[in-house]
């Protein structure tokens, strides 16, 4: 199938990274969503790229791998048809080691990435490199090379500009033409709940914040207490996040934030002094098997349907794509079992 119309409902980086791998392939694609690019948790401000511990490995945790690999190439290319950034580095992340039990745990997963990252990445023991750096009673943090991060909104806004350059804009509204692809997020899993007479996923709310705080190009992020810190290329710092599966307000922040915000200044000391610029909330979709929901609609017979990127939906986007495009253009099915919308609808 060398030409297709498609249409692809939802303008998060599910929606619009599976838009821009089928049109690299010669299909013609619109994107439909009447909310906007990037309106629900892909318009957010964390944006890291982190990879699954290198032991008990499964096939959720190799397609991931697979993913974070050729993130560095998908999103160029990208980058190249549209002109604008994504914010993307293949920056590294570091974590404390504050006891000899998360030393030895961590002398275990670096003999599992020996074998499981291929060579291709490392996950190396290092001594704390100065500042910039999570606080480790041992001195000493674990550095891994596979850990990257971009910008949500940088890469939604890219995306829209590449698939521009190829003719394919972003509408409100839209007939729906040819092969439909829903991408909907959070809403369209309670949506496909009603559909299906049970419960398929849920919205997870996560508030995080942005701080002004110029690090060293391409410094790697930080992680310890459950906090991610990213700095980002607009001289910017992303903490994130809360997971709140209760809440009436999915966009408004409250004092879970602060204490993000309190807790990210006591596990990482050189951001005592920086400046809360930015606070933000979403609701972020998770599907019932807690792996990304790919493959055959259920509910819709010669529809499809990608959603459930949760909480790792930017690093899993590029390989989603192609496998997406395999499937939808080429009848090619590479999608593993645990990804399938019948891992979630029992």
């Amino acid at each position: 199938m060398a030409m297709a119309d498609i249409t692809v409902y939802g303008a998060g980086i599910f929606g619009l990274s599976i838009a821009w791998s089928c049109i690299q392939r010669g299909a013609r694609v619109q994107v439909v969503d009447p909310y906007g690019v990037g309106a629900g948790s892909s318009g957010g401000v964390v944006g890291a790229l982190a990879p699954h511990t290198p032991e008990n490995w499964n096939d959720k945790k190799q397609f991931q791998f697979e993913s974070l690999i050729m993130a560095e190439n998908y999103w160029q290319n990208v980058e190249d048809a549209g002109g604008k950034s994504t914010g993307y580095a293949r920056s590294g992340r570091l974590q404390p080691i504050n006891d000899e039990r998360t030393l030895e745990l961590a002398k275990t997963r670096r003999e599992g990435a020996k074998e499981l990252w291929q060579g291709l990445a490392q996950f190396d023991i290092i001594d704390a490199p100065g500042p910039w750096s999570p606080k480790s009673e041992t001195g000493l943090v674990i550095f891994d090379t596979l850990s990257g991060r971009m910008h949500p909104r940088m890469t939604c806004d890219a995306l829209v500009a590449a698939l521009q350059s190829k003719g394919c804009f972003v509408n409100p509204q839209g007939t729906a033409q040819g092969i439909i692809v829903e991408a909907t997020g959070w809403k369209g899993l309670l949506a496909l709940a009603e559909q299906m007479e049970q419960p398929v996923g849920n919205g997870v709310k996560g508030q995080a914040a942005v701080m002004q705080f110029e690090t060293p190009l391409d410094a790697p992020q930080l992680f310890a207490d459950a906090l991610h810190i990213i700095p980002h290329a607009n001289g910017t710092i992303a903490i994130g996040s809360t997971s709140e599966r209760e809440f009436d307000d999915p966009t408004s922040t409250d004092t879970q934030l602060d204490d993000i915000v309190s807790r990210a200044k006591h596990a990482f000391p050189v951001l005592a002094d920086a400046t809360v610029i930015e606070r933000w909330a979403g609701v972020r979709p998770r599907a019932k098997s807690r792996a990304p929901m790919i493959g055959h609609h259920p509910a819709r017979k010669g529809a499809f349907i990608a959603n459930g990127g949760f909480k790792i939906g930017f690093g899993m986007a590029p390989k989603i794509a192609e496998v997406m495009a395999d499937l939808i253009l080429d009848n090619t099915d590479r999608i593993p079992e645990g990804f399938r919308p019948e891992a979630s609808i029992r």
